[in-house]
């Protein structure tokens, strides 16, 4: 015989827990709301702060320099190769150009791109700023009256505006050239054929959303990464210390990672 159903009540634990869980989560989104407002608004804030914007560029652009060309080369080698063998089988292997540049320029450009930075330079400015924050140095800043964010986050985010579309640029040229050395000089399309079908197929709008993608891109990443270092002591879960910075390390670039193929997809839809 069938027991009876029972309707049991959620327990109060369970709701608790939930509960808290979505404090949590509207809380950390307002603190990262107002940090970056706050950082945004410090930019603006005489005196500026160019030696400090120059020495980051350095850092996230011209010190990621190698690590893009590389990825880019290989992408588009990867491209050409794949791509090469799927429009043999249509009798379209003209195409190549066309399919390889628009690939690249649209999408893997700035998405890859965008990670690659994160791992080298995102993984770093978390971790640097959360070692400051648990060695007390932010609080020295606050003490000698120096506004820590201004002074942490803002150079930062001027210097992700300016290296994040330089870099996917340099993505994009080295992705079309490692798909013409793979197309032209190893499966035999005409080299002719292989930079007119570039050149016809893309678009002023390919490149405007391409860079539109990497600006937007460099404010999620410098804005995730230097707020899990900012706030490193205030998670519960990470720990305190030399854990606890790791782990904000960690998350910074899973998350900036997360959202830039978020991003990604909600940009695309309404360019597409």
């Amino acid at each position: 015989m069938a027991k009876p159903y029972i309707n049991r009540p959620m327990d109060t634990k369970q709701i608790e827990n939930i509960g808290g869980a979505t404090l949590d989560a509207v809380t950390s989104i307002g603190r990262m709301t107002l940090f970056f407002i706050s950082g945004v608004a410090c930019i603006f804030v005489r005196p500026f702060q160019l030696d400090k914007i120059f020495d980051h560029t350095w850092f996230i652009g011209a010190k990621s320099l190698f690590v893009i060309v590389l990825t880019g080369l290989f992408t588009g080698m990867v491209l050409g190769l794949q791509g090469y063998y799927t429009l043999v089988t249509f009798g379209s292997e003209a195409a190549l150009g066309a399919a390889v540049s628009l690939s690249i320029i649209r999408e893997l450009g700035p998405v890859l791109s965008a990670i690659m930075i994160t791992a080298r330079a995102g993984s770093a400015m978390a971790a640097e700023i959360g070692v400051m924050r648990i060695s007390e140095q932010i609080d020295a800043l606050e003490t000698m009256q120096i506004h820590p964010i201004r002074f942490l986050f803002s150079p930062r985010i001027v210097a992700a505006l300016i290296s994040f579309p330089l870099l996917t640029a340099i993505f994009d040229v080295v992705g079309i050239f490692g798909g013409y050395l793979t197309g032209s000089l190893m499966m035999g399309i005409n080299q002719s054929v292989y930079m007119d079908k570039v050149v016809e197929s893309v678009r002023t709008i390919d490149i405007f959303g391409g860079f539109l993608k990497s600006f937007v891109f460099a404010i999620v990443v410098t804005t995730i990464c230097c707020y899990r270092g900012y706030y490193t002591h205030l998670s519960t879960t990470q720990g305190y210390g030399a854990k606890g910075v790791s782990m904000a390390t960690t998350n910074s670039v899973v998350q900036s990672c997360v959202y830039i193929l978020i991003v990604d997809y909600i940009i695309t839809y309404f360019l597409v």
